[in-house]
């Protein structure tokens, strides 16, 4: 399992677009992926989950991911939320 805590900097928050590629870059994994913000905690890989997390630019949250590609999905996740 790996557990990053992550800055969002996508200019454009919580719109739909961002939020589609950051799922799609999710769903390109094996592994289980989590994001967790305050008392929330949605699956990566659902579209609906994370749109209603409400991502913020600036905002710092967690990553989780966990199987055998893990390292590479949180790496991935957290290149393009700092892009």
């Amino acid at each position: 399992m790996v557990e990053k805590s992550m800055v969002v900097g996508l200019e454009s928050g919580q719109e739909a677009r961002p939020i589609a590629v950051l799922v799609q870059i999710a769903s390109k994994y094996e592994s289980s992926v989590y994001f967790v913000s305050g008392n929330k905690k949605v699956n990566a890989k659902s579209i609906m989950g994370m749109m209603g997390i409400g991502l913020v630019s600036g905002e710092t949250v967690s990553v989780v991911t966990e199987g055998s590609d893990e390292v590479e999905a949180a790496d991935e996740i957290e290149k393009y939320l700092q892009a």
